[in-house]
C-alpha cells in the first residue's frame, strides 16, 4: 500500500473559486480513494499565502518534516506553480524528498520527481512559474500605488487613529493622550523621557494595551505626519519578491504624500514647532548616540552595576535654582529592579548631582602628580585637537551644502525634461531615485559636520589656549572645552564609591557620594 500525502495552496491573489482550498481538498481526497493500492496519510494545506517563500507555509513545512521521518512515500500537487513559485526552493526540496525516498507528482504537468530527465522540466516549469510570481507581484505594486495616489490607507491602526477599510478615523481615547504627548514636549518643553515616565506613573496604556512607554515611543509618535492629517506612504519597499523583506525606503522608490488627507489631532502650528524642537535637539547630537556633547559629563559616567552610561536629568528646587543630576540609563528607561517583567533594568539606586562631579574632576586634577609644564602641554594639545577638529569641519559645510543645491537643479532639469516628452515616466522615476539617494547622502553627511562644528565667533588662538591650560595646572578653573577632553570616565558603584579617570592617564581617584537619596558630597 503507497502511502500518499497531497499538497495545495491557495495564494493571497487567487481570485478563482476552483482553486479554493476546499476544492481542492475535495478533489484529492476523491482521487486518492480511487485508488486501491493507495492511502491517503494527509493533506498539508496552506491558505493566503505567497509560494516564492517557504518560511511563510507552515503546512508546506510541516509536509516537509513529515516525510523527513518516513510518513508517506508520495506528494500530490495539482502543478509546479502550486508546489512553489520559486525555482530554487522548487528544486531543493525535490531534491530533499528524493533524498528521502519521496516523489513528488505533478498532476498537471503530468510527471514524478523520482522520473530521470525530472529536474529538467522541474527548472524549465519552475522558471515559468517564477516569472509569473514577478509578474503578479509587479501588477499588485502598481495597483496598491494607485490605490495610494487616491488616498486609500494601508497599513495598521495606530495611537489616536483606527484604520480599517482603507480608511482612517479618529480614535477619541488614543487621539486624548496623543495631544497629551504633544503638549508636554511642545508647549511644556518636557524631554521624551520625562514624558514616557509621566505616562507610565499616570497609568496611560499604549496602543497595544501596554504601559512600557519609552523614548523612543514617544518620539516616534512626536515625528509621525499623521497626527497632523498627512498622509505619507511607501516608507517601506520589496527590494526581492522571492523574500518579501521590507526595507527603509530612503529614496529607492517615490514615496506618495498627501497633505490634508484626514482629519488631524494635532494642529500644524504645534506641529511644525514640534518638529523644530526634535531638529535642534538632534544637532547637538552625535550620530546615535543621544544628546552625546550637550554637557561635561554626556557619556563619561558609568554604571557599575549593570555598564549603562548615565543620562542627565534636572529638577528645579524651591528656590527656583535648576539642578543637574546623573542617573543610570538602564535604570531610567528599564525600570529601577529586574524584574521578570524587565530582566534588564538596573537596582544602583545611585545618582551623581553634576555640580559633585564637577568637583570631582577638578581635585583630580589639582592633585595630579605629574610634571605642570607637561601637563601644560598635554592640556593644550588636546584642546587644540577638539578645536582644530571642529574648525576644519566648517570649509566642509559649505561644499555639502553646494553639492545638494547642484542635486535639486539635476532632479528639477529630469522633471522638467520628463514633461517636456523628452524622457519616459520609468527614466524619470529611475533619476529621481538617484539623485533623492544621493542627495539624502550629503545631508547626511552635512549634518554629522554641524553636530561637531562649533558656534560662530567661537575661535579661540592657542595662545588662549596654553594660557587657560597654565591656569588649570595651578588649580585654577578650566572652561568646559577643556574639561570635557581631560575628563576619561567615571564609573558609579552601588556601594556610592566612584572611580575617576583623567584621559591619558594611569592614575585613578576614589570618591564617595552620600545617600542615595540625596547624593550627597564628595569624601
Amino acid at each position: 500500500m503507497l502511502r500518499v500525502a497531497a499538497y495545495c495552496r491557495v495564494s493571497t491573489d487567487s481570485t478563482d473559486q476552483a482553486n479554493s482550498l476546499e476544492s481542492q481538498k475535495t478533489f484529492f481526497e476523491q482521487y486518492i480513494s480511487l485508488r486501491p493500492d493507495w492511502e491517503l496519510y494527509a493533506i498539508y494545506a496552506d491558505e493566503g499565502v505567497t509560494g516564492t517563500s517557504r518560511k511563510k507555509r507552515p503546512e508546506f513545512n510541516r509536509m516537509m518534516n513529515d516525510a523527513r521521518m518516513n510518513r508517506f512515500d508520495l506528494v500530490l500537487t495539482k502543478e509546479v506553480s502550486r508546489f512553489s513559485r520559486n525555482i530554487l526552493d522548487t528544486i531543493s526540496c525535490t531534491r530533499e524528498l528524493k533524498r528521502w525516498g519521496v516523489g513528488v507528482y505533478f498532476m498537471s504537468d503530468g510527471f514524478n520527481s523520482l522520473e530521470p530527465d525530472a529536474e529538467l522540466r522541474l527548472s524549465i516549469m519552475g522558471s515559468f512559474a517564477q516569472e509569473e510570481s514577478r509578474k503578479t507581484s509587479l501588477r499588485v505594486k502598481w495597483g496598491q500605488e494607485r490605490q495610494m495616489e487616491k488616498g486609500v490607507v494601508f497599513g495598521h491602526s495606530l495611537l489616536g487613529y483606527d484604520v480599517s477599510g482603507g480608511q482612517i478615523r479618529i480614535n477619541p481615547e488614543g487621539a486624548r493622550i496623543v495631544k497629551l504627548i504633544f503638549h508636554k514636549y511642545g508647549v511644556e518643553k518636557k524631554g521624551t523621557s520625562v514624558i514616557a515616565r509621566e505616562l507610565r506613573e499616570s497609568g496611560f496604556r499604549t496602543l497595544t494595551g501596554e504601559g512600557r512607554w519609552s523614548p523612543g515611543y514617544i518620539l516616534k509618535i512626536l515625528k509621525n505626519e499623521k497626527y497632523v492629517g498627512d498622509l505619507v506612504q511607501k516608507k517601506t519597499y520589496t527590494p526581492d519578491y522571492l523574500t518579501h523583506a521590507k526595507k527603509p525606503n530612503r529614496g529607492m522608490e517615490t514615496a506618495i504624500s498627501i497633505r490634508a488627507h484626514h482629519e488631524p489631532i494635532i494642529e500644524r502650528e504645534l506641529w511644525e514647532a514640534v518638529q523644530r524642537r526634535i531638529a535642534s535637539r538632534n544637532r547637538h547630537a552625535n550620530p546615535g548616540a543621544g544628546h552625546s556633547d550637550r554637557y561635561i559629563f554626556s557619556g563619561k559616567i558609568r554604571c557599575g552595576e549593570c555598564g549603562s552610561v548615565f543620562v542627565s536629568r534636572s529638577r528645579r528646587l524651591t528656590d527656583g535654582t535648576l539642578r543637574r543630576y546623573w542617573r543610570c540609563s538602564g535604570a531610567v528607561y528599564k525600570g529601577s529592579a529586574r524584574t521578570a517583567q524587565s530582566p534588564s533594568g538596573c537596582s544602583i539606586g545611585r545618582r551623581l548631582r553634576d555640580d559633585i562631579a564637577l568637583e570631582m574632576l577638578r581635585r583630580s586634577l589639582r592633585e595630579l602628580k605629574i610634571d605642570k609644564a607637561r601637563l601644560v602641554e598635554d592640556i593644550t594639545r588636546m584642546a587644540m585637537e577638539e578645536i582644530t577638529k571642529r574648525e576644519n569641519a566648517q570649509p566642509q559645510t559649505r561644499g555639502y551644502e553646494r553639492e545638494i543645491e547642484l542635486l535639486k537643479k539635476k532632479k528639477e532639469r529630469v522633471l522638467d525634461a520628463f514633461f517636456s516628452g523628452n524622457i519616459s515616466k520609468e527614466e524619470m522615476r529611475m533619476m529621481s531615485r538617484k539623485y533623492d539617494a544621493l542627495t539624502e547622502t550629503a545631508v547626511q553627511k552635512l549634518n554629522s559636520v554641524v553636530r561637531g562644528s562649533p558656534p560662530r565667533g567661537a575661535a579661540i588662538s592657542e595662545e588662549e589656549v596654553r594660557a587657560e591650560a597654565a591656569a588649570i595646572a595651578e588649580g585654577g578653573k578650566a572652561g568646559d572645552i577643556f574639561l570635557r577632553r581631560m575628563i576619561g570616565s567615571i564609573v558609579v558603584f552601588k556601594d556610592g564609591s566612584c572611580e575617576l579617570r583623567l584621559n591619558s592617564l594611569e592614575q585613578t581617584w576614589d570618591y564617595l557620594i552620600g545617600p542615595a537619596k540625596k547624593s550627597g558630597g564628595v569624601i
